[in-house]
């Protein structure tokens, strides 16, 4: 049986609380500001990647860079693939609807599209639950599932953050011409 969207939706939105609960329980302490899923251009099932006020400062100075250089980079991030044990499990659900390229080309970028909205859909879940703070809290964090080398990662994050959120992300990350 081929797993719906609704099925990939609900297996990453456990998947992901899951691997993010035992981010921030292992880490007390840390100010989070950027919580994101990322997947690639095949839309395979996602990773978790995350910062921190305290990493960011602390991997800028093991880089010798300025941490502007890396804040909103998922794979410089030392939470980068973090939870790994929960997010494995539903890869196979994502593998289980083929692959992206092996599928005729008209139906190409609904698949593509209907993985990450899944993957949205999962994060608004976690948001709406407070997984990222509320209130104020909130207005701290940066959520987003991103496609590293896609267009889209801006539109989502438009979606998913309230406009405190994105101030510094999209003056400092987005694409200009994408906002």
């Amino acid at each position: 049986m081929i797993p719906t969207e609704t099925d990939l939706a609900d297996a990453v939105h456990r998947a992901a609380r899951a691997a993010f609960l035992d981010l921030f329980r292992e880490h007390p302490g840390h100010r989070f500001y950027y919580c994101v899923l990322v997947t690639s251009g095949e839309a395979y099932g996602p990773a978790l990647s995350a910062w921190s006020e305290q990493a960011l400062a602390e991997e800028a100075a093991r880089q010798g860079c300025a941490p502007s250089a890396i804040k909103w980079s998922y794979a410089d991030s030392p939470f980068c693939c973090h939870g790994e044990r929960h997010l494995e499990p539903v890869r196979p659900l994502f593998d289980a609807r083929g692959e992206l390229f092996d599928l005729p080309d008209d139906e190409v970028d609904a698949e593509f599209e209907l993985r990450l909205r899944a993957m949205e859909t999962a994060m608004a879940r976690l948001d709406a639950e407070g997984l990222f703070g509320t209130g104020t809290d909130r207005h701290s964090v940066l959520i987003n599932v991103e496609v590293p080398s896609e267009a889209g990662d801006e539109e989502r994050a438009l979606r998913l953050n309230p406009p405190e959120a994105l101030t510094d992300w999209l003056t400092e990350a987005a694409a200009p011409a994408d906002v």
